[in-house]
């Protein structure tokens, strides 16, 4: 089936309800949901949508929502007998590497820093302390692309997260 034979499912953006965040949202389970809100919020600016915050008698929360730009990161705890699911995670930011910084300020973990990447785009990831695997990108109007490995460029791009890839299937 080509493109123009799929069918499109997606809502228009005219159609969706005012506040409801972009086409794709994604949603982590993680232990601490209130933490990792504050995680977001200090390192990438997020709001939290008070409204949205939704907790259980026992504090935990079933639902809560951060916008960042035109996105909203859904959360929640993970309740008992639910397995934690972390996200693997793309945003653009002004900065990569003071973005780094923040993030490992607040307890992250650095899986590859900022480098240059392919499209005039500096690229590095990092995992928070729930495991969330982000990978962060910024423009770099004018930035040559990198040597691929494959032609004797540096791998680090490549061998940092098939490290980490490799090191999330052994736990």
């Amino acid at each position: 089936m080509t493109k123009q034979e799929a069918p499109s499912h997606l809502l228009p953006a005219t159609a969706r309800p005012a506040g409801s965040g972009a086409t794709l949202n994604p949603f982590v389970v993680v232990d601490g949901a209130a933490d990792f809100i504050h995680f977001v919020v200090d390192v990438f600016g997020g709001v939290e949508l008070a409204e949205a915050r939704s907790p259980l008698p026992d504090g935990r929360l079933i639902h809560a929502e951060v916008t960042l730009g035109d996105a909203h990161l859904l959360i929640v705890d993970r309740l008992d007998g639910w397995p934690p699911r972390p996200g693997l995670l793309q945003i653009w930011v002004d900065d990569v590497g003071a973005t780094l910084d923040d993030a490992l300020a607040q307890g992250a973990r650095i899986v590859t820093p900022a480098l240059p990447f392919f499209g005039q785009v500096t690229l590095g990831r990092m995992v928070d302390r729930w495991d969330n695997l982000w990978w962060l990108y910024s423009p770099a109007a004018g930035q040559p692309d990198p040597l691929a490995p494959w032609e004797g460029g540096d791998d680090t791009m490549f061998r940092t997260i098939d490290a980490e890839m490799r090191s999330l299937a052994s736990r």
